[in-house]
């Protein structure tokens, strides 16, 4: 396993803009395509499930700016100027989980969300799954705390206090939810 104890994230790191098609149209680093409303740029989300068909959730760490200390899925990052996205989520797995995993694509949407006065998400985001172990080796400067927990008890605890997960997380599990249950289960 390697240290996952470095620093992966950058303001300055460029990443990709798109119009509504998703078109590439440009390039402007993170800290930019996050101001005010926010750039509409390429993103991806990872759900990995381990062998008990539990998902593996992460609390954002207290470093990041937008959404610190809430809980998301297992991995979400963005590709950067001149990097497929496929090479983008084994990277991004490696560098905040420690882990590597096969992916399966699922979809892909369009959505926008303020944190206050902040900043905002505004992506076009990929959406994959994958089976991974439980052993993990979480970057504590993109990771605050991680576990397991069931598909059904996720889903309670969405429902009971949703204001404690991202945005983007919760549009998310309610599509793998309605159309993708099936492909979670052929992991």
């Amino acid at each position: 396993m390697q240290d996952n104890n470095r620093q992966v994230s950058f303001d300055d790191e460029m990443l990709i803009l798109v119009d509504e098609d998703n078109n590439v149209i440009g390039y402007k680093d993170k800290l930019e395509c996050h101001r005010g409303e926010g750039i509409l740029h390429r993103a991806f989300s990872i759900f990995i499930f381990n062998e008990n068909n539990e998902v593996l959730l992460q609390k954002r760490s207290g470093e990041k700016h937008l959404w610190p200390m809430y809980w998301s899925n297992s991995c979400c990052s963005h590709p950067r100027k001149g990097e497929e996205l496929e090479n983008a989520t084994h990277r991004r797995l490696a560098e905040e989980l420690g882990i590597s995993s096969d992916l399966k694509y699922l979809y892909t949407f369009q959505y926008q969300a303020p944190f206050g006065s902040v900043g905002s998400e505004n992506e076009i985001c990929a959406v994959y799954i994958g089976r991974g172990s439980n052993e993990v080796n979480v970057n504590p400067s993109e990771i605050a705390e991680w576990k397991f927990i069931s598909i059904n008890d996720l889903t309670k605890e969405i429902a009971t206090n949703p204001d404690a997960y991202t945005p983007w997380m919760k549009m998310e599990w309610e599509q793998l939810l309605l159309k993708y249950r099936g492909e979670i289960d052929a992991l």
